[in-house]
């Protein structure tokens, strides 16, 4: 049988695993930070209703710049922002991966400060981009004099500032974003896919826009808006930086039908996000519970808890996964993230975990 090994990949890539968590359908799925509450109803018909409409009109292409979407993207987000500066694609990967090719590519580079989103790397791989990550700090935040010190060490083209941090959960100062983006000669993007579910009057760093045409703010319509069905990404930046997506950008890349249901989901936005005080109160729950377990969470501003003092992360998983229940074992030793379920969804993690805390329970800060 063949296998990648006698195939002639890029150098770059051989040794590469693909993306992805494991697509198990059990009881209680709580490893990919879906929006476990699903869509409203009045949002479900609008979208449907949408959808029959576009059908008939099939034979023809889609709206190739997507004129009406990036209108209600922009009215969406606020700050003052206009059709000509919000740019989107088929989930926020597409978005980041344009942004790499239009700006990164060989003998250029993408820093990073990790652990961090693992799509990062392969999306730097998959475009000849080189990689560099930067640790954080031992609690995974980002001090701002570290990473200028950073930046200026590692002169990247490219930054990508996952803020709240994925797989961690940890916020950014927005002091940080502005030191990064005032010591790089390159393209900033801060990645706020789980921007909604921060603290009530957490500044987006949308307010950092006006006047620093290399920074990007991306967003997702998966996460807040329970929408990781229909792969619809976003960013905002200057209308040059979107020009220079333009430039990379399949033709017609957006489907009618994902424009559609975008659309009709945005006219429902603030029932869309209804449930997201809901999802902070189950993670909130999460993080005290496993806390009085024995478990160490970290601080989140996600829709999700990383937590630590994990004795055996492939024991926790399998046992847990015995039971219907699936969670992440996210790569970082004695350590795994959950994602913030419905209360139904929640208790029974906590019951499940309750059971292993004997055992697997190693306490704050402490490993074996």
């Amino acid at each position: 049988m063949t296998t990648l090994d006698d195939l002639p990949l890029r150098d770059e890539l051989v040794g590469q695993q693909p993306y992805g968590a494991p697509q198990l359908h059990v009881p209680v799925e709580l490893n990919v930070n879906e929006n476990t509450h699903g869509l409203p109803p009045a949002a479900v018909e609008d979208i449907a209703r949408s959808l029959a409409d576009v059908v008939r009109g099939l034979n023809r292409y889609p709206d190739r710049e997507f004129t009406e979407l990036r209108e209600a993207l922009a009215a969406y987000l606020g700050h003052g922002l206009t059709a000509d500066r919000m740019w989107a694609a088929n989930g926020s990967n597409e978005v980041l991966q344009q942004v790499l090719q239009a700006f990164g590519g060989p003998g250029r580079t993408l820093l990073s400060f990790t652990p961090t989103y693992s799509m990062y790397p392969l999306l730097a791989a998959g475009t000849q981009t080189g990689w560099i990550p930067v640790p954080r700090a031992d609690d995974f935040t980002v001090d701002p004099d570290a990473a200028v010190r950073a930046v200026r060490e590692h002169d990247p083209d490219l930054i990508f500032l996952c803020r709240p941090n994925n797989p961690t959960g940890t916020g950014m100062p927005l002091e940080v974003v502005e030191a990064v983006v005032d010591a790089c000669r390159g393209v900033v993007v801060v990645d706020e896919a789980y921007q909604e579910f921060s603290d009530p009057g957490t500044a987006s760093a949308l307010e950092l826009l006006d006047g620093r045409p290399r920074l990007a703010v991306s967003r997702t319509m998966s996460k807040a808006f329970a929408f990781a069905g229909v792969r619809l990404g976003y960013l905002a930046a200057d209308p040059a930086f979107v020009d220079a997506l333009r430039l990379v950008r399949l033709p017609y890349h957006l489907s009618a039908l994902t424009q559609a249901a975008a659309l009709a989901a945005l006219r429902h936005s603030d029932e869309m996000l209804a449930n997201v005080d809901r999802i902070r109160g189950q993670r909130d729950r999460i993080a005290a519970r496993l806390g009085e377990l024995g478990f160490d969470p970290h601080p989140s501003q996600s829709n999700f808890v990383c937590f630590g003092g994990v004795r055996d992360t492939t024991a926790v998983f399998d046992r847990l996964l015995g039971q219907g229940i699936i969670i992440r074992d996210n790569g970082i030793p004695h350590t795994m993230r959950v994602t913030a379920g419905t209360e139904t969804e929640t208790t029974a993690f906590l019951r499940a975990m309750a059971e292993l805390a004997p055992e697997q329970a190693l306490g704050r800060h402490r490993v074996d």
